[in-house]
């Protein structure tokens, strides 16, 4: 496995990059240079997936990693050049309210800042209650609708959050858009690590934000024997996350997903969950196990192609997810990356 200086130079690069549902462009092309060296064949669907394939036998395997972060859309630009917007993904109001954002219009970025009305002017009452995004506009600087469309900004523009991954503490970081360059990064480099004797196809899978889009029609047309979707999930180690009664923490190793969404997402299989458990006791690899109430990953979607797919889901604990910043454990980056090349290795042991 690489140090972990390279992880987080990895992580950096794919996390600083910008890309919301449906524009995944950026991320894409970095999938691409990171592994046009280690694979036979890498192609783009007609969704925007990136499917890159490491020739094998006939047993197929896949990972899949969704690009997208969670951001906005310009739904409207007033006489006064002030833009009204619409959240791309889930977002808790609250957090987007003060944010300095970047407007990806056809001349290029394009800065802005998210504002409302100012406490000093609000009643008693409305400071009481939480700004809602209709309450909140983007502020580029204009004085008038046509100087926003001279800056080549339009109903449409994507808009994500101007945010850099830097370190926090010993072995961790912080940024936007973790969920999932973290699991990006830990395909990439499953990829460079495994041995595998299998055909693996290694997908970064586009739109999960909004409806686990990409996994469903790159998994049709795979239709591998077993899959791995690599995440983030929610970590339970600060404060105010004690009522959630799980226990998940930063630096305990990567998180195996036994039920998500109340099970209305995905309940592993008792077969997959043996394969990952066994692989990650078999090398000494840390890992939590994680049943979740909420949430679900591009594995709710694979694992119901065509005739049932069986599907795990091997996840990097983080902070603060759905905001700019968000905190994960590099060692978990580098255990979660290296317990999926070691899962690969041995999955047709219990699949074929």
């Amino acid at each position: 496995m690489p140090e972990i200086d390279e992880l987080k130079s990895l992580l950096k690069m794919l996390s600083d990059a910008h890309g919301i549902s449906g524009y995944e462009d950026d991320i894409r092309e970095m999938i691409r240079s990171e592994l046009e060296d280690q694979v036979d064949e890498i192609k783009v669907d007609k969704l925007g997936n990136i499917i890159c394939v490491k020739n094998g036998s006939e047993f197929k395997e896949m990972i899949a990693a969704h690009m997208d972060e969670i951001g906005f859309m310009v739904k409207f630009i007033d006489d006064n050049g002030y833009i009204r917007f619409t959240p791309i993904g889930g977002w808790f109001s609250q957090i987007a309210l003060g944010q300095r954002v970047i407007l990806h219009g056809r001349k290029g970025r394009v800065y802005g800042v998210i504002g409302c009305k100012p406490p000093h002017l609000m009643k008693n009452e409305e400071r009481k209650k939480a700004v809602e995004f209709k309450d909140m506009f983007i502020d580029v600087g204009a004085s008038s609708k046509d100087e926003v469309l001279d800056m080549g900004i339009e109903v449409g523009t994507p808009i994500t959050i101007d945010r850099e991954l830097v370190e926090i503490g010993k072995s961790k970081v912080t940024g936007k858009a973790l969920d999932n360059r973290a699991g990006v990064a830990v395909m990439i480099q499953a990829i460079k690590e495994t041995k595998s004797d299998a055909t693996i196809y290694a997908v970064g899978t586009v739109q999960e934000e909004v409806g686990l889009k990409g996994a469903r029609v790159s998994a049709f047309a795979i239709e591998p024997d077993v899959a791995i979707a690599t995440d983030v999930c929610v970590a339970t180690d600060f404060p105010g996350a004690e009522s959630a009664h799980m226990d998940i923490k930063l630096g305990k190793g990567p998180a195996i997903t036994i039920v998500d969404a109340s099970g209305r997402g995905l309940i592993a299989s008792k077969r997959v969950l043996e394969w990952l458990r066994e692989t990650a006791e078999k090398y000494n690899i840390p890992y939590q196990l994680e049943v979740a109430e909420g949430g679900t990953t591009d594995a709710t979607a694979i694992h119901l192609t065509k005739a049932g797919i069986p599907t795990g889901v091997i996840s990097v604990p983080a902070r603060y997810i759905h905001s700019p910043v968000e905190v994960i454990d590099l060692e978990d980056l580098k255990n979660c990356a290296l317990l999926v090349a070691r899962a690969l290795e041995r999955a047709e042991k219990y699949f074929k």
